[in-house]
């Protein structure tokens, strides 16, 4: 299981939402690529990065500090928020960026969402966010008509590789991660799953990585110290 430590961009800091509430937002740091370079030391070869900005906007303002750390980091790095053209997509793309993950316009916009595959392949992946047993979108702002399971019937279908899955009611509230979800969906469909929301002890990553699940992203837990990352990769990517 591939381990993402992730990093929230908003103003170029780094920060952590509580629940996709931006009305509640912590600074972490001043100077995220300095916290990829730790992600790095710590042993993370993959680095999960989110624009809130474009996530609500579908603007870019983050881009020079993602592709900094792209440069500078040497890790693989996938990037979500705010993707909802193919001129966004492709500036994310020569930034250097390994994976794009698109959100709202996946939802939206399936002709978009079919040219990107086209485009790119597999270095295109889907956010699939829910709330309330529905896809948000909009920077979690706004429910779609589409279910956990009707949306990734579709994604199948349109042969999306990779699928950053979030509850939000886990994200940020260390409360533990949704193990029952990610068990349903990754038996049901074919598609690798990375488990994002609420990943905040190790018990969380023994138990993603025995589903063998493709992947978990550390956010809140990683900032708070109740995971150490160089102890959840030891574990989670160990495949025996």
């Amino acid at each position: 299981m591939k381990i993402f430590p992730a990093i929230d961009l908003f103003d170029g800091k780094a920060v952590r939402l509580y629940k996709g509430n931006y009305a509640e937002m912590t600074v972490y740091s001043d100077h995220p690529d300095k916290i990829a370079e730790k992600f790095k030391a710590a042993g993370a070869s993959n680095i999960h990065l989110v624009d809130l900005e474009g996530a609500k906007d579908g603007t870019t303002p983050n881009i020079d500090i993602i592709k900094r750390i792209a440069s500078d980091s040497g890790l693989f790095v996938e990037v979500g928020g705010g993707i909802r053209t193919m001129e966004t997509l492709d500036k994310y793309i020569e930034a250097g960026v390994g994976r794009a993950i698109l959100g709202t316009a996946a939802v939206t916009d399936e002709a978009f969402l079919s040219a990107a595959v086209q485009k790119y392949g597999e270095r295109i992946a889907v956010g699939v966010d829910l709330k309330d047993g529905y896809v948000a979108i909009k920077g979690w702002t706004e429910k779609s008509a589409y279910t956990a399971e009707e949306f990734f019937a579709k994604l199948e279908g349109l042969g999306i590789k990779t699928v950053i899955c979030t509850d939000i009611s886990r994200d940020g509230a260390m409360k533990g991660t949704n193990l029952e979800l990610y068990s349903h969906l990754s038996g049901r469909y074919s598609i690798d799953i990375v488990a994002s929301g609420g990943v905040s002890s190790m018990e969380d990553i023994v138990a993603l990585r025995k589903m063998k699940l493709y992947g978990a992203i550390i956010g809140k837990a990683y900032y708070t110290g109740a995971i150490d990352l160089a102890e959840a990769i030891r574990i989670g990517e160990n495949d025996n």
